[in-house]
């Protein structure tokens, strides 16, 4: 899931990760349109190959969020998106065919903070406050290309900082065994730790420089190469989120959050049947029309026994 004031790269950043267009059919709303507009949560669908294996992922946007003048709880929508996912995981956890459960639960939230803000804004922190105890957040500090190297580690210093004093429980990274893991993890993982909130630029324009293409932005000074670690933190990011430490979030989802939501849902007492679906209506309408299907047949066949066992026992009183 992408969280994040309209303007600050969301839908390049997404495009740039998975190298995909996501975004090529989207509209862009006039300024008063967007005031208007309330936040909404939207799904794509993207298929990526790294390293011979296929990954399905489920890109979750937020369109409209922040762009009201009267913000207040404007970010309820994420949050029962976010709970839905857990109603329909624990449903389909408690019912009889457990090995087709559709895993549609939210591993990460990219929280996206604007660069030129001097750290959080309230809305960002209430917002943080309410979804860090049900999604992995991973903080990242939009377009980076406008800020210096400077301007960027204060920054990041400045968000770390404000997340702390506002107990804000982020995405954390697990500690590396020196003895059972290898030298590249253990590097790699220390840098990961280091570099949160990630610092991104995002682009899907290539250049050619020095002989080599590049995807990245244009200035008069220089091409800043969103791949180049010297530059921005993009690399770290895709490569956390696809490589390294796909498994460990999903797992700290099932873990901690899935588990605190299970046990809240448990602890109220209130039945699992009675929860409201998020599948489709027509999904249900299935559902039930072969759950009437299969009362019908079993209805005939204890009609059958109920016949040969009055059969059996005429032929038994006619001996």
């Amino acid at each position: 899931m992408v969280i994040g004031e309209s303007g600050l790269g969301k839908s390049t950043l997404v495009d740039s990760l998975f190298l995909t267009s996501l975004y090529a059919e989207r509209d862009i709303l006039s300024s008063v349109n967007r005031i208007k507009r309330t936040v909404s949560v939207t799904q794509s669908t993207v298929e990526i190959e790294e390293k011979g294996v296929k990954l399905k992922l489920t890109v979750v946007d937020t369109p409209g969020f922040g762009d009201s003048i009267n913000n207040g709880d404007s970010w309820s929508p994420i949050v029962s998106y976010i709970d839905e996912q857990y109603e329909a995981y624990l449903r389909d956890e408690s019912g009889l065919n457990r090995r087709n459960i559709i895993d549609n639960r939210v591993h990460c939230c990219l929280y996206f903070v604007n660069p030129v803000g001097h750290g959080l804004k309230p809305m960002d922190i209430a917002v943080m406050k309410c979804l860090h105890d049900k999604v992995n957040i991973v903080p990242v500090i939009a377009k980076a290309d406008t800020l210096t190297k400077k301007e960027v580690a204060t920054l990041k210093q400045r968000i770390l900082r404000e997340i702390q004093e506002n107990q804000i429980q982020i995405y954390q990274f697990p500690e590396a065994d020196e003895e059972e893991d290898d030298e590249e993890f253990i590097a790699v993982n220390k840098e990961l730790k280091s570099s949160v909130p990630f610092a991104v630029v995002g682009s899907n324009t290539v250049y050619e420089v020095n002989g080599k293409k590049v995807r990245g932005r244009i200035y008069p000074w220089g091409v800043v190469d969103i791949e180049n670690p010297m530059h921005c933190d993009f690399t770290m990011l895709r490569n956390m989120l696809i490589r390294t430490h796909m498994q460990d979030l999903k797992d700290v989802t099932q873990d901690t959050h899935y588990e605190n939501f299970r046990a809240k849902k448990l602890a109220s007492g209130e039945p699992i049947e009675a929860v409201e679906n998020s599948r489709s209506s027509s999904e249900v309408d299935t559902r039930d029309a072969l759950l009437l299907e299969k009362e019908a047949e079993l209805k005939r066949m204890q009609e059958m026994i109920a016949k040969m066992q009055a059969s059996m026992k005429q032929q038994q009183d006619v001996s």
